[in-house]
């Protein structure tokens, strides 16, 4: 018989019954029934019960065992009696005689309990994550993100793609985001950086002459947690192709991650293909680039019935160039008469002036806006959002951006609180169309407004004859209830173009030159057309898994301010790394209020 055991803890059934088995595990939980004691062994395949009883030899041993401690149990499988039957369990309908029992590892008196579903402070579950890892949530999810990219992998090799490994200490680029800078001993005052992403890399994939290119790929960004982001790193579907244009991606990605989806939920998914909406319509009917289609709302443009109008406040307003954004608020049943007034708060929560709205009864309007801009106006937005009695509007008037983040942000709020949201389904869309550019009001020029290496549509001659504001780029986004997966591109092969575009944004050339070098060098020697998108694993794990904190589905996570509390990172470095590295600290003054206090201390 094998020293630690014959079975694992979710094998045993019905069939073993008479038979001996050795069982090792966790003791999951232990009950005490006065002359019998029960134990649930926990292994990763699952639970069994075993009992010994009173006078047996080891029952003094078992019953001195804390929770978690390692065991091995050697035992006969017996069937259980038909009231304890457990059907929840795959080997409820058995359990194990003790006959021999071994302690393995013994554990402390625990930080926290691994049975049952109480909730802990993030900060003590991120410091023992490794008991953390045990409950079986964060197990279940651990394993399906496994699975998940398993599945990922196979279908993309499926298609003919290739993996392939690309560096992770490279140069800084800029990405958008802070780099991760590693000081190289080698080359005093030099540093290396961890990839943003492969950008870079999977161009020169495909500039190296490998067709279909992709990667689980690790990605490290020094910038700051979110719900549905993870702090210093996380993982990617990194995917690059040549001779396709922005189609022939969108028929790649949509198979594999419409077949992912199916695969691992039972909700509704978006069928093929996936819709596709333009950044200016996802602007104007969501007021987000990440639509959540899950919500049927959709936002309206009703400036001109308030132009001229007797509203002063948002007639001035359209004088100076801003607009009037509408939300849908349907009557519903359980729409409470606070409503309004909680919206209205709400608003003023998140830092905007408020927000307005008018209750269409009777043929005409209700509330302060309506008085003010008479039946005839309303008449007109009764007409314009094709809502009745009962329903009303919600307004944001300021500049073309802010009134649709407005908007958007009350789309959101209107849909969850009216309980409009459609259930149990992943909404899929691509977000295209994206301008090439934007105008930075804080520095007061031209700049890309997303993937600097994107080719823009109509290519030279759109640089060349368009307001830079007006070019569109082949840049696109894949977004599901409202949370955006990835961003990709068709990438700009021509030098020439490239040159021009960084131009625009006001990099000369030879600052291109030094920022992206290698990449201008491979571009002169025959590229081909080539595209890619890189979608999120972690957030992919986290829909499927139906968690709202991507840091339920990754196996190690930083907490919010970017420490692994587990392994006590980052930590300080020994003078004689410094040393080696010819580094020397030149830390920040700390501030007031942290400077130790001192007695008889003087004003300055």
């Amino acid at each position: 018989m094998h020293i630690y055991r014959t079975h694992t803890c979710g094998e045993v059934r019905e069939s073993y019954v008479g038979e001996t088995v050795r069982l090792s595990g966790w003791i999951h939980r232990k009950r005490d029934h006065g002359h019998l004691l029960f134990i649930d062994l926990r292994d990763h395949y699952g639970v069994t019960q075993c009992v010994i009883e009173k006078g047996d030899a080891g029952f003094e041993a078992v019953e001195g065992s804390r929770a978690e401690s390692v065991v091995t149990v050697t035992g006969s499988v017996v069937k259980r009696s038909a009231e304890t039957v457990n059907p929840g369990l795959s080997t409820g309908q058995v359990e194990v005689r003790i006959v021999e029992y071994q302690v393995q590892s013994a554990a402390a008196e625990l930080p926290m309990p691994v049975f049952g579903d109480q909730e802990y402070p993030e900060d003590i579950r991120l410091r023992y994550r490794f008991l953390d890892l045990r409950r079986e949530k964060m197990h279940r999810n651990i394993v399906l993100r496994s699975a998940i990219i398993q599945s990922i992998r196979q279908r993309m090799t499926d298609q003919g793609f290739i993996e392939f490994q690309t560096p992770i200490l490279t140069a800084s680029s800029p990405e958008g985001a802070r780099d991760f800078l590693v000081p190289s001993r080698m080359h005093p005052g030099k540093f290396y950086a961890l990839p943003q992403a492969p950008q870079q890399f999977k161009q020169l994939t495909m500039i190296s002459g490998f067709d279909r290119y992709f990667q689980i790929a690790p990605c490290f960004r020094d910038e700051d947690a979110r719900a549905d982001r993870s702090p210093g790193e996380f993982y990617q579907l990194d995917i690059e192709m040549s001779f396709v244009e922005q189609d022939d991606v969108f028929n790649a990605v949509e198979p594999a991650i419409h077949g992912v989806f199916e695969e691992f939920t039972d909700h509704q998914v978006t069928p093929l293909p996936f819709p596709r909406i333009t950044y200016a319509d996802a602007m104007m009917k969501y007021g987000s680039d990440k639509p959540d289609l899950r919500n049927p709302l959709e936002i309206i443009d009703v400036t001109e019935p308030f132009r001229g109008s007797g509203f002063s406040i948002f007639a001035k307003a359209i004088e100076s160039g801003s607009v009037v954004r509408a939300v849908p608020a349907p009557a519903t049943g359980d729409r409470p008469r606070s409503f309004f007034d909680k919206m209205n708060d709400w608003a003023r929560s998140e830092g905007w002036t408020g927000l307005g709205y008018v209750i269409f009864e009777n043929g005409g309007g209700k509330g302060p806006i309506a008085k003010n801009l008479g039946d005839e106006r309303v008449a007109q937005l009764r007409t314009l959002s094709g809502l009745g009695d009962g329903d009303a509007l919600f307004f944001a008037c300021d500049k073309p951006n802010d009134a649709a983040k407005l908007a958007g942000l009350a789309r959101n709020r209107v849909g969850e609180t009216l309980e409009l949201l459609e259930q149990k389904c992943f909404k899929f869309c691509w977000v295209v169309d994206y301008p090439m550019f934007e105008y930075d009001e804080e520095e007061g020029k031209i700049d890309f407004s997303h993937n600097p290496f994107t080719m823009p549509q109509g290519g030279m001659a759109a640089l060349e004859d368009k307001d830079p504001l007006d070019v569109l780029g082949y840049q696109y986004d894949i977004v599901c209830n409202g949370i955006e997966l990835s961003s990709g591109a068709i990438r700009n092969h021509l030098p020439e173009i490239m040159y021009k575009a960084f131009g625009m944004a006001g990099y000369p050339e030879a600052d291109v030159e030094s920022k992206f070098g290698g990449m201008l060098s491979a571009l002169k020697y025959g590229a081909p057309p080539h595209g890619g998108i890189a979608p999120g694993i972690d957030r992919i794990v986290m829909l499927l898994a139906d968690e709202k904190n991507i840091r339920e589905v990754i196996m190690f996570p930083m907490n919010q301010q970017a420490q692994d509390l587990m392994m006590q990172a980052p930590s300080e470095a020994l003078p004689r790394h410094l040393r080696e590295l010819h580094l020397r600290l030149a830390l920040p003054e700390p501030k007031v209020e942290d400077k130790p206090k001192t007695e008889n201390t003087q004003d300055a």
